[in-house]
């Protein structure tokens, strides 16, 4: 780096962090990655990988090693659970495209756990288990933030640039006292992760299906191991009786029929948000990921996106400490990105979140039939594909 330049500072050692340090390690910038946690992120949490991330993954020297362990998913689809009826998407139209033309399912913590034994092997990159920010203090050329150690001793760091990659909830943001405008969706999903073998009771499922049904709407996502199952309350049922054993037992007979155990690991309840800053920089702090925008799962898009929030970052980094550009290519990573997040990310989420909240029967075999010709048309498929594997975005992006 050069010379009387700190290093950046990055606040959330999560898919988002890791990535944007390793990313700016490429580089030759130096990072401190904070992570509040002391130990690596294991949470059930994103679990799909699009194409243009797994190119991304790839330069950074960690998307071998994840396909490994993780499962190539060419087919995915939408389906009726009473009739079998589907619409797949084969991601082979876009062969031409991506040198990966498949999504890879595989679970977040698998990334983290790869991407920080790579940061802890850089020596560009200094990752600092169980350090909480604490606050921060824009001055003249650097921001001054305020930590405190796993002993619970404070300390402070200067840094030309803080990146906040400290998710959804994020302090830095926060403390900015920023709006984060947007809005909760009413329902609230169950995400259930279990052993039981659906792929061995229901005929023709792909590794990613989205569900209708009579009685509600359901997604079944394999991993290796394990299925996600994400569910959604009765009309009138508490979420505290939803998610009881007893109940999630019941719901998940309406998929399965006559089954005694399901073999669940774990049941975790959650409310989808769709929100966004109007600006992904303020001054020399920069907003990256969930901290930036958040939106429904419906499709896989938030971890990629804020993987490809750091990515484009990097690069304007770069060329401010070492191509003596102008801070204001900051102003550029954030139209970008926060254009992107809102006509590509957000868009999608929502329209995939309200394909399959649909309750209109009529309005489901409409919905299937026209999804169907796109399936079967190559040149709609390819286009549809590209946008929902997240390349078109990135192309609006470059041109």
């Amino acid at each position: 780096m050069p010379k009387g330049k700190e290093p950046i500072l990055i606040v959330g050692g999560g898919p988002v962090g890791l990535t944007t340090a390793l990313r700016l390690s490429q580089f030759g910038v130096r990072s401190i990655v904070l992570e509040k946690n002391k130990t690596v992120q294991n949470e059930l949490r994103a679990s799909t990988f699009h194409p243009p991330t797994i190119e991304m993954l790839d330069e950074l020297g960690v998307a071998a090693e994840l396909i490994s362990i993780g499962l190539k998913t060419k087919c995915w689809q939408f389906r009726v659970h009473e009739t079998g009826e589907k619409a797949v998407f084969d991601l082979g139209h876009i062969a031409q495209d991506t040198k990966y033309p498949y999504r890879l399912q595989v679970e977040q913590k698998e990334l983290c756990r790869l991407a920080t034994n790579k940061a802890e092997a850089d020596e560009n990159i200094e990752l600092r288990m169980g350090h909480k920010f604490e606050g921060l203090r824009q001055k003249e050329g650097f921001v001054e933030i305020k930590v405190r150690n796993k002993n619970h001793k404070e300390y402070k760091i200067e840094t030309p640039i803080l990146i906040a990659a400290d998710g959804s909830s994020s302090e830095i943001r926060k403390t900015m006292d920023l709006e984060f405008p947007g809005l909760t969706y009413p329902e609230t999903s169950i995400l259930v992760a279990t052993e039981f073998p659906f792929h061995e009771h229901i005929n023709g499922l792909s590794n990613v299906n989205y569900v209708w049904s009579k009685w509600g709407t359901y997604s079944l996502l394999k991993l290796p191991g394990i299925w996600r199952c994400s569910l959604y309350p009765d009309v009138n049922e508490s979420i505290e009786h939803a998610v009881r054993p007893e109940s999630i037992s019941e719901k998940l007979n309406r998929i399965v029929p006559n089954q005694n155990d399901f073999r669940v690991l774990e049941v975790r309840p959650y409310k989808i948000h769709q929100r966004i800053l109007k600006k992904y920089h303020h001054g020399r702090v920069v907003f990256v990921g969930d901290a930036a925008h958040l939106n429904s799962p419906s499709g896989g898009m938030g971890m990629n996106g804020g993987i490809h929030d750091g990515w484009n970052l990097a690069e304007k980094l770069k060329e401010i400490l070492f191509d003596g550009r102008p801070l204001t290519r900051l102003d550029v990573y954030s139209e970008q990105r926060q254009k992107i997040a809102e006509n590509e990310i957000l868009k999608n989420a929502h329209k995939n979140r309200s394909r399959m909240q649909e309750r209109d029967e009529s309005i489901r075999i409409a919905e299937l039939k026209e999804l169907k010709k796109i399936a079967s048309d190559p040149e709609r498929a390819r286009e549809f594909l590209l946008r929902s594997s997240m390349i078109a975005g990135l192309r609006e992006i470059e041109s």
